[in-house]
């Protein structure tokens, strides 16, 4: 097996919160915070509901899931519903220059290990930020295949995380990640566009397999010792490449080097959705007078151009019904990008005035940036260009903690009361010194909404 990979186990295994910079444990916190609200109002999809009533009429019992009733279920399908939870609405983070949407596949399985374990916050929060670290090194060293949805693959090895809150040593920790490679699964970025939900199951998988891999280890389950590269860069990937994958390793922390999302849709077009808002406030116009939208944008968001999706997870990649929400809603966050979007007449009218088109030029910047270039013209003949290198929210445009905790609160409102959403995120600030993960819980459990 390749040094790099043993490498990472010990790291997980061995690396001590106090030894994680203060300044990565309060990003994590924050990433952590987002991560819940996302869960939280993804769990109010329908099918993600239904989903927990199937699943509860026989469960098990021992990890809480973070929905209404915040009803108990084994930790593995715990894991599994809220991680499917976290990415049926489209507004977690990711990786900023590798593709992965790191801690929703992590944290998911991280809480239910953590309540079946009595793992302490400080741990909880280690863990997060380890099993992150995992996630982005692999992915940087692995070429997914072309249609591959980063969800299916790397980030399941970061079950990592689970092996280190089952207290497992270094070669436990490794044997774990290696087991995890069996149940690594190929979702399709067509699934998107077809509005198929059934993508969002391989964001649950991760969690899923942080709970079932240390368990399989512990059990007495052998793996081969080159199942990472195996899997990685012969089965699910195109190549897999382990020569850096511990450069700068604990001085270059992963989860400090994400992106956040405000705009309830995939991420590739907010560049051109950010260059739209620029537009709209100089020209400011009513819905009805606008004539055509132009936006020339780099090729991966070039291709998210159906202007008649069929459903609300479809509409989440859909540039031009992003685009007619934003002027008719003057927004594009959870509560516009709605169900009810893809039934409004204005909306539905705007979608095939705009226009889409790949700009080489742009293309061949990515992935350092993500530009775009929209231009909104008027019936009147008025109009109004607006260009960026990156989406708000990249590293030379960071949003702001307000920002973020405005999201949190806005997307844990729709489960919590607004006295829960302020003590659940009081209780994130001080995660280090939770006794057990019964700190959030059973604030959650207070204060859910009926």
């Amino acid at each position: 097996m390749a040094r790099e990979i043993e490498v990472l186990a010990r790291f997980v295994a061995e690396m001590r919160l106090a030894d994680i910079p203060e300044a990565v444990r309060r990003h994590a916190r924050i990433v952590l915070l987002d991560t819940l609200g996302v869960i939280l109002a993804g769990s109010e999809r329908p099918e993600v509901a239904a989903l927990r009533i199937r699943l509860g009429q026989n469960a098990g019992t021992g990890a809480t899931v973070y929905a209404r009733g915040w009803g108990a279920q084994d930790p593995r399908s715990a894991a599994l519903v809220n991680g499917i939870a976290g990415r049926a609405i489209e507004l977690c983070e990711g990786l900023r220059l590798v593709s992965g949407q790191a801690a929703m596949q992590v944290l998911p399985g991280v809480l239910a290990v953590a309540e079946q374990a009595g793992s302490a916050g400080g741990e909880i929060l280690a863990a997060l930020i380890l099993g992150y670290d995992v996630a982005g090194r692999l992915a940087s060293g692995f070429t997914p295949r072309p249609l591959a949805h980063q969800n299916g693959q790397v980030s399941l090895l970061a079950a990592a995380a689970g092996a280190r809150l089952r207290g497992l040593d270094a070669a436990g920790v490794s044997l774990a990640m290696r087991i995890a490679t069996t149940i690594l699964l190929t979702p399709s970025y067509t699934n998107a566009v077809a509005g198929a939900t059934a993508l969002n199951v391989a964001g649950g998988m991760s969690g899923f397999a942080a709970a079932l891999a240390p368990e399989l280890a512990l059990a007495g389950f052998a793996a081969q010792p080159d199942a990472v590269e195996e899997a990685l860069g012969q089965l699910v990937g195109g190549g897999f490449a382990t020569e850096h994958l511990t450069d700068r390793l604990g001085a270059d922390w992963q989860i400090t080097r994400n992106y956040f999302r405000l705009y309830a849709c995939c991420n590739p077009i907010h560049p051109a959705l950010d260059c739209l808002v620029a537009a709209l406030a100089e020209l400011k116009p009513r819905p009805q007078e606008v004539a055509r939208i132009d936006i020339a944008t780099y090729r991966f968001a070039s291709v998210m151009r159906n202007p008649d999706p069929p459903n609300y997870f479809a509409s989440k990649y859909s540039l031009p019904h992003a685009a007619a929400v934003m002027v008719v809603r003057g927004s594009a966050g959870y509560a516009a990008l709605d169900d009810s979007a893809l039934a409004d007449p204005a909306i539905a009218a705007l979608r095939s005035l705009v226009h889409i088109a790949e700009d080489p030029a742009m293309t061949a910047l990515v992935p350092a940036r993500r530009p775009a270039r929209v231009t909104v013209t008027l019936a009147d003949g008025r109009s109004a260009t607006n260009a960026r290198d990156s989406h708000r929210g990249d590293f030379s445009d960071p949003f702001s903690k307000a920002e973020l905790r405005d999201k949190f609160r806005e997307l844990a409102g729709v489960v919590l009361t607004a006295d829960g959403v302020a003590a659940v995120e009081r209780a994130v600030d001080d995660i280090e010194n939770w006794p057990n993960i019964g700190e959030l819980v059973g604030l959650l459990r207070r204060h859910g909404r009926e």
